[in-house]
């Protein structure tokens, strides 16, 4: 029977377990955007994980959504992240690098005043953590048709940075209503032309960086995060069932090594299932994630529904996930109040259980 422990084949690498480590933004890249010797311990300590998914990392410069998240856009944040994969492929560790562009989910006081970009000018009724505290989100500008290319040509630099880093391969971020995502559904897209309408249309920028890094990488090194039911930034879409099998289906065209699924909606505005049909029309491998128990992650395997799970908070807070599991161990309690703070706190301080 196939479960969490069966080796799996996504794209031309082999993991040894079903058990990935979910991207966890967790801030500590300072405001240099810098990965640092506190990143280098944290990602070596999961190196147990089938495959480690890096935190999302910005592209290209100017476009900060989380104040101190990491960058792959200098030379310098290169050599720093060459200490991570050194590091975790010291470990025994597969891992790759989420590639993100923050959109409207930017704030000018994290971007020396730049207003933020995306498909329409509509704001996120939220707001952001910035070295004044928490604001508002601002009303984003409207990207016009021929800024495009320009964005994609960032997706396609940073995915070279990537693989001069020593990352196994990449995911696009294309979820939680950043960037991509915020062209993909119709709450956020109103534009019209070749990028906005239909779904096809709406789709075309996610493709096209995914075709970009393509010529990098090969297919069978990148993975696509979506997320069609989530509203988390202010993101809805009238249709996230017919979303959901239209990416799936011509998704098989890419050969990806894998398509990254979060299932769910934290905030409950859209409920639904879409891993059923695009497990339907997907013929590659298929990651499930949000709200995973490793029950029914192990039943969800064994029965076919999926290929895969990222856990986030429970990697997180046990960096030895895979023996706890297998060992039927009870696990650590993730720490919220420190998931966004400096420092080892709550970050690399997990204890671990030794299992022989």
């Amino acid at each position: 029977m196939t479960t969490l422990f069966t080796p799996l084949t996504i794209g031309s690498l082999t993991v040894p377990n079903r058990i990935f480590m979910a991207p966890l933004t967790r801030c500590r890249a300072g405001e240099a955007h810098m990965p640092n010797d506190l990143m280098v311990e944290y990602y070596k300590q999961r190196a147990c994980a089938g495959l480690i998914i890096v935190e999302a990392t910005m592209a290209m410069e100017g476009y900060s959504a989380f104040w101190k998240e990491p960058g792959i856009y200098s030379m310098e944040q290169i050599a720093a992240w060459k200490q991570v994969t050194a590091a975790v492929h010291t470990a025994g560790g597969r891992i790759f690098l989420q590639i993100w562009h923050g959109g409207r989910a930017c704030h000018p006081l994290l971007n020396h005043g730049s207003q933020p970009i995306a498909p329409s000018a509509i704001a996120i009724a939220d707001e952001v953590r910035t070295p004044e505290g928490k604001k508002p989100y601002v009303i984003p500008r409207e990207l016009r048709d021929d800024e495009l290319p320009d964005i994609v040509s960032g997706f396609k630099q940073a995915a070279q940075n990537a693989k001069i880093a020593g990352f196994d391969g990449i995911e696009i971020h294309g979820a939680n209503g950043y960037l991509l995502d915020e062209f993909l559904r119709d709450g956020s897209n109103k534009r019209s032309g070749p990028y906005g309408g239909s779904i096809e249309n709406r789709a075309r920028l996610t493709l096209e960086v995914l075709e970009a890094v393509s010529t990098v990488w090969g297919s069978d090194r990148i993975g696509l995060r979506i997320s069609p039911l989530s509203s988390y930034n202010s993101m809805i879409d009238s249709d996230p069932i017919g979303l959901s099998i239209w990416l799936a289906t011509r998704l098989n065209d890419y050969d990806l090594a894998y398509l990254h699924v979060i299932r769910g909606d934290i905030y409950q505005q859209q409920s639904g299932d879409v891993m059923t049909p695009i497990r339907r029309y997907y013929r590659g491998v298929l990651i499930g994630n949000f709200d995973y128990a490793p029950d029914e992650a192990n039943q969800d395997i064994a029965g076919d529904k999926i290929d895969a799970v990222a856990f986030g908070r429970l990697f997180l807070a046990n960096p030895d996930l895979p023996a706890r599991i297998r060992a039927g161990a009870a696990f650590n309690e993730p720490s919220p109040a420190t998931f966004y703070t400096d420092g080892a706190d709550g970050y690399t301080d997990y204890p671990a259980l030794y299992v022989s």
